[in-house]
């Protein structure tokens, strides 16, 4: 009958009518005539019609469609639709108007008729292009018939799937579905199954069903494995000879207990003027890589290492990543260096760029460097001593001209042989790492610096690590924030990264550290990749790339193909502007989603661990205020979860936006982003990836 109606007005555009009429232009029989009142009203409150007086019209705006992408509200059963013109408002989808769309779909809507003081609200009407062609959930068998339970909550509907495509998956599995058709959203989407993971909760089953969520390739295929297998790793005496030979001199890795793959080196020299030469080495995996064959081509689409817990997903073959480019030691490795000479006193005098080969004499992890730093003794004491002392007078140069030093707590998983974490530690950062951050950040604005030398005729393409300045309105909303705290922030100076330092450098050691740098990062812009160079904001630089990680990022390993064609003067220029752009997108676009599935790896271990320690109490730090509750990052461990309002049974607490707190209605109470409390694990829900608390 809603067809029949919607056609006739669709048919007559014009046309205005009262619904006695309307029902007898329809035929509309005595015992369907309350129904055909009900549907009529319904086509009204959709927007499909309006009204004046008591007759009905088509409302033309209705007719109108729009194309964006859905974005449901987490654990919710509703959404908006976003679209790609930012001069276009959001439009709300209940859950009755969401049709058969899934979250990220893109979607054509049309419009209701808008009430006043209300958002704009719409009804998704046709699916124009599913964003996921599968979905990772658990298999669940219910009386006769199966069903995918989604791992993602913003996937609100279970997928059923018939017994003939089952593919051997049993209940309790892990399973990829695909070939999903949903056409009535009154059934639910029917799917096969193309993958079983593994039992669900088993360690190998998580880590593959999170790569799956988030469509990264975790698996290489034949032709790249059989291209990483047929490399040659020999190294002749004519490429030895086309390179600066630095495997007599102290070279030395710095990196974390568990690495497994060494992209850096350094070394140091005193030259017989009283200098120092500093040799930053980089793996030269351009060395093995050619664009157009297999690993090449894989290692664009991956365009960055995934590091989840317990698990990398490299960007490159083992064999490439572990072995003939890592920089282990007492092998000969072949590697692009920036040699820069330095004055005594830190500064610096001349540099070079060229292709070198090492052999690392030690391979140092983080915290053996420190203990050399502290007691003043150990393997290579003296050049870990003057590297150190170069590294520090860099940094206070940086922070001088507006670098910005965040500092962001990190944690390190300590798994039993099953991948069951059995404690979490908070990560040091000390002297040893920012000894070996200063020197990458030295090399990557070197080389930067070097394509746009002012003797250039013509601009080089280049990739170039850029961000941008934040907008007024969130350094103005930061402002505020940390004045709430009783913090200094003038958001009127020139120089915000200045002025951020300042702040960062007076909450240092405060109970409000960590917040406050957790709120100014949200302020800033996100760092990308351009062709098109506007300098770092938050490092101060005017000219910065990344050049220093190629074995596990794409862009680092174009930068060495792009830096070595500007030296050796080659005009082939093997990239073009166009397709430089397409690289920076996608490695931009792909560096997101590997910090998105790193994040939700760290908060499942964060679960899991925790799932045992219900009615245990924690210290925490308030890390977000909202209208429903209280999220509470837990100091031991950083794991977030919520404290409900309702659990708050000594008053009736309500949000205040200006102050950043929640405050009781009667007894005044208030609680603070960035306030330190006690609470008590009241529950975990793996399913939902959801943590909550109650007050201690």
């Amino acid at each position: 009958m809603k067809k029949i109606i919607k056609n006739y007005f669709t048919t007559n555009p014009n046309q205005t009518i009262n619904s006695k009429t309307l029902g007898k232009n329809l035929r509309i029989k005595k015992k369907d005539y309350e129904e055909f009142k009900q549907i009529v009203h319904s086509l009204l409150k959709e927007g499909f019609l309006t009204k004046s007086g008591k007759r009905y019209r088509l409302n033309r705006q209705s007719n109108k469609k729009f194309v964006g992408e859905l974005s449901l509200v987490y654990d919710q059963n509703y959404g908006f639709v976003i679209f790609k013109d930012k001069s276009k408002k959001d439009v709300f989808i209940s859950e009755k108007h969401l049709n058969t769309a899934f979250d990220g779909d893109k979607v054509e809507i049309s419009l209701f008729a808008q009430r006043k003081g209300k958002n704009q609200e719409g009804q998704i009407v046709n699916v124009i292009e599913r964003k996921r062609k599968e979905i990772v959930g658990v298999l669940r068998k219910s009386k006769s018939f199966y069903f995918v339970e989604p791992d993602d909550v913003k996937i609100h509907r279970d997928i059923y799937v018939p017994s003939k495509n089952l593919n051997n998956a049993k209940d309790g599995d892990k399973v990829v579905v695909s070939k999903i058709e949903w056409e009535n959203p009154q059934l639910n989407p029917e799917g096969v199954i193309t993958e079983v993971l593994g039992k669900a909760g088993s360690y190998d089953a998580e880590i593959a069903s999170i790569a799956r969520e988030f469509g990264i390739r975790y698996k290489f295929s034949k032709s790249v494995l059989q291209e990483a297998e047929n490399l040659n790793t020999d190294i002749s005496e004519i490429e030895v000879k086309s390179r600066i030979d630095f495997r007599s001199k102290n070279v030395i890795t710095i990196d974390p207990k568990t690495a497994k793959d060494f992209d850096d080196a350094v070394s140091i020299e005193k030259l017989s003027n009283g200098n120092y030469s500093i040799g930053i080495h980089i793996a030269d995996v351009s060395h093995y890589l050619t664009p157009g064959k297999p690993i090449f081509k894989e290692a664009e689409k991956r365009a960055t290492s995934v590091y989840l817990v317990g698990k990398v997903i490299p960007m490159l073959p083992e064999k490439l990543s572990n072995n003939i480019c890592s920089l282990v030691p007492n092998k000969d490795r072949l590697t692009f260096s920036v040699i820069v000479e330095f004055a005594p006193n830190g500064e610096q005098i001349n540099y070079q760029i060229s292709k070198s080969i090492i052999n690392s004499k030690r391979r140092f992890t983080y915290e053996e460097v420190q203990e050399i730093i502290e007691k003043g003794e150990g393997d290579f004491a003296g050049d870990i001593f003057e590297l150190n002392k170069i590294a520090r007078i860099l940094r206070k140069e940086r922070t001088e001209k507006g670098s910005i030093n965040f500092t962001t707590p990190d944690v390190e998983f300590i798994l039993d042989e099953k991948g069951t974490p059995v404690d979490i530690k908070i990560k040091e950062s000390n002297e040893s790492h920012q000894l070996i951050e200063e020197f990458m950040l030295l090399a990557n604005r070197i080389v930067s610096a070097h394509v746009n030398k002012k003797d250039q005729r013509e601009k080089t393409p280049f990739v170039y690590r850029i961000h941008d300045l934040p907008s007024e309105e969130k350094i103005m909303e930061f402002a505020k924030f940390v004045q709430s705290l009783g913090y200094n922030f003038n958001p009127d100076v020139h120089n915000y990264s200045s002025e951020i330092q300042k702040l960062l450098e007076s909450v240092k050691g405060t109970e409000e550290e960590a917040v406050v740098n957790e709120i100014a990062i949200r302020s800033m812009a996100k760092a990308v990749y351009s062709t098109q160079n506007i300098g770092h904001f938050g490092l101060g630089f005017k000219y910065y790339s990344h050049f220093t990680s190629p074995i596990r990022r794409f862009p680092d390993l174009i930068a060495h193909k792009l830096i070595f064609e500007f030296i050796t003067k080659d005009t082939s220029k093997s990239f073009n502007w166009k397709r430089l752009e397409e690289i920076c997108d996608h490695s931009s676009f792909m560096e997101r989603t590997a910090i998105n599935a790193e994040r939700l790896s760290i908060k499942l271990k964060q679960i899991e661990y925790l799932k045992n320690k219900i009615g245990e109490n924690f210290k925490g730090v308030i890390s977000g205020i909202t209208h429903f509750g209280i999220f509470v990052e837990l100091s031991s461990n950083l794991a977030e979860g919520l404290i409900h309002l309702k659990d708050l049974e000594d008053d009736y607490y309500v949000l205040d936006e200006k102050s950043y707190s929640i405050i009781g209605s009667h007894n005044e109470k208030q609680f603070r982003l960035g306030d330190k409390i006690q609470v008590k694990l009241k529950s975990v829900n793996e399913e939902k990836r959801e943590i909550d608390f109650t007050l201690y």
